[in-house]
């Protein structure tokens, strides 16, 4: 069947269980396990539903070894490590995916969104299309025209144009803006004073961030609102805006496999999957939903 591959931000999914479900749920020897319920539920939920024949779950590995922590030091310094029982349970999430013979990638020098774009780049040719699951706005800026960014919770599917609706700016363009406006949940600084409509406004007028910067002289000729003082911020941060830059560009160079093969799905490993499921007491429920994967 001609589906895209589906790329899971698994990380995304993997919190927002952690944060949403009880901390009651817990394995017989007393380790919460609601982190892990909440993905298995989302991952054979969405198996069942979409039948892929291509997926995979990228997951983040680290919050301070990324390359991007070797040129800026403070790159999400501002976010509180997992707790060790957190940790414990992202590892079961990985042993899950190949249990259930879902391709998981994780990298200690690359972000989940960078091996993600490190697939679609290389695998370009290979498949149809990619939908990208998540609710990350940066991932917004892989998409192409056979694409789409789904965030899967909301049920919002979004191509290419529909980035452009709803950002104001098409695909290619999400990183720049971002670099004006700075990221506060990675702790990416922006230019002060320069909010998402104002670099809305300015990417728009200029193309692109190149050329914006590059003609900044002829900015207060533009005829936006505050031209004068959006030039001279602008040039009091070039430094700012350039670094910021390199910090939300998705990376495509990331070690992923070369055999596009690899993303489709294998087979179940049920002596896996039934000691995973023992040791952590989940119950029938999710072996049922494994079950109807290839009914």
């Amino acid at each position: 069947m001609n589906r895209p591959a589906l790329l899971v931000d698994a990380s995304v999914y993997v919190f927002r269980a952690w944060f949403s479900l009880p901390a009651t749920l817990t394995a017989p020897d007393g380790r919460p396990v609601n982190a892990f319920y909440g993905f298995a539920r989302f991952l054979l939920e969405l198996l069942v539903r979409e039948q892929p024949r291509a997926i995979v779950c990228a997951f983040d590995e680290s919050l301070t070894s990324s390359f991007r922590n070797e040129f800026y030091p403070d790159y999400k310094a501002n976010r509180e490590p997992a707790p060790e029982e957190l940790k414990a349970q992202f590892a079961w999430c990985r042993s899950l995916c190949r249990a259930l013979g879902v391709l998981e990638l994780a990298d200690g020098r690359y972000e989940a969104d960078d091996l993600i774009g490190s697939v679609m780049h290389r695998h370009r040719a290979a498949f149809p299309g990619f939908s990208i699951l998540t609710r990350d706005k940066d991932l917004a800026q892989l998409v192409g025209p056979n694409d789409e960014f789904w965030d899967y919770g909301a049920d919002l599917r979004l191509d290419s144009d529909g980035i452009a609706r709803r950002f104001g700016l098409p695909p290619a363009r999400i990183a720049e803006l971002l670099a004006l406006t700075g990221d506060a949940v990675d702790n990416i600084p922006g230019v002060p004073g320069i909010g998402p409509k104002t670099a809305v406004a300015l990417l728009a007028a200029f193309g692109s961030l190149d050329e914006l910067m590059a003609r900044l002289g002829e900015l207060p000729a533009s005829g936006l609102r505050g031209a004068k003082r959006l030039q001279g911020l602008l040039e009091s941060h070039r430094q700012t805006v350039a670094m910021a830059r390199r910090l939300t560009v998705i990376a495509t160079d990331a070690p992923v496999p070369g055999d596009p093969a690899a993303l489709h799905r294998g087979e179940v490993d049920w002596p896996a999957l039934d000691s995973l499921f023992a040791e952590l007491g989940v119950g029938e429920r999710l072996r049922g939903m494994v079950r109807a994967l290839d009914a």
